[in-house]
């Protein structure tokens, strides 16, 4: 197998060469192999890591849920239920979001009717910006 340089491995997954580095940094992926240079020296493991950490994070799932993930994944460790639990957390963290999207989408698009275009002294998008929030 091929070994790849950091330029190939990001063009590879799809990623920036900076948040490899910073995956390494903080053990999302593991440290490669040196070339006797001292360049980094890349597998077809460290790409399909990589690929996985990309799609996970394009899923919305956290840093420790990745790694979590990463854990589970291994030989030997798979556990569905234990996948399961982390996934359905991430689930309702995203249903919840949605149902917070929605209430906005409702009352932005209530308030934007409200406005009606004209120079006035009031504008109802600026004073719904402007209102104090409770416990604020």
């Amino acid at each position: 197998m091929e070994k790849l340089t950091i330029g190939k491995l990001a063009n590879s997954a799809g990623i920036n060469l900076e948040t490899i580095r910073y995956y390494e940094r903080i053990g999302l992926m593991p440290e490669p192999g040196r070339t006797e240079c001292g360049h980094r020296n890349y597998a077809a493991g460290h790409v399909r890591r990589l690929t996985f950490i990309r799609r996970a994070r394009e899923l919305g799932f956290a840093l420790e849920d990745i790694r979590a993930l990463l854990e589970l994944a291994e030989p030997g460790r798979v556990s569905c239920g234990e996948v399961q639990k982390i996934a359905a957390r991430h689930l309702h963290n995203v249903r919840s979001k949605l149902a917070d999207l929605a209430k906005m989408e409702q009352l932005l698009s209530k308030t934007v009717a409200q406005c009606g275009g004209n120079r006035s002294s009031a504008c109802p998008v600026l004073e719904i910006l402007d209102a104090p929030q409770n416990g604020a």
